[in-house]
C-alpha cells in the first residue's frame, strides 16, 4: 500500500503554555497529510471538487502517545486504511524526523457524496478515481 510522508516544522503559533503542541493541531496535521497524499496520488482535492465530488469527514480518531515541540521537525505519514465505494478511511502517524515511534496515530473516516452532500458510489459514479484508489492500495510508490 502506498503512504505518503508529509515534512513540516512546529510552529510556534501551534504550541501551548507548556511548550508542546496543541492537541487541536493534529487533525490539522491529518488534514494536510490526506491533502498531500491525495495529490501525490495523481488528482488533487480541488480537481475532486471541480467533479462535484466531496469527501465530507464523518468520523476522527486521534491517540497522543508522546509530544513535540516548537521548531521539531515533523513527518506524518498518511495511507489509505479501507476504501469501499463510499468510504474512505485514512490511517496517520505523526513522527519526529529521526525516530521511529510515532507521538500521535489516528484515522479519518470519510464518504464520497455530491456537491448537495448526498452519498454517491464512487465506483459507479467517478470509476476513473476509483482506479486511482485501488491503485494506491495495491503498491508501494506512486
Amino acid at each position: 500500500m502506498f503512504t505518503a510522508e508529509t515534512r513540516l516544522v512546529v510552529r510556534y503559533a501551534e504550541t501551548d503554555k507548556m511548550g508542546i503542541v496543541h492537541h487541536s493541531n493534529y487533525p490539522i496535521w491529518f488534514e494536510m497529510g490526506r491533502t498531500d497524499y491525495i495529490r501525490k496520488m495523481g488528482i488533487s482535492y480541488s480537481e475532486i471538487e471541480e467533479m462535484g465530488l466531496f469527501l465530507p469527514l464523518i468520523e476522527l480518531k486521534c491517540q497522543y502517545k508522546g509530544a513535540a515541540r516548537y521548531e521539531d521537525r515533523i513527518i506524518v505519514r498518511t495511507w489509505i486504511k479501507e476504501a469501499t465505494g463510499v468510504r474512505l478511511v485514512f490511517s496517520y502517524e505523526v513522527v519526529k524526523e529521526g525516530e521511529s515511534h510515532p507521538i500521535t496515530i489516528g484515522e479519518t473516516v470519510h464518504v464520497w457524496t455530491n456537491d448537495r452532500l448526498k452519498p454517491v458510489n464512487i465506483k459507479k459514479h467517478a470509476s476513473g478515481i476509483y482506479e486511482i484508489i485501488s491503485r494506491a492500495l495495491l503498491t508501494e510508490s506512486l
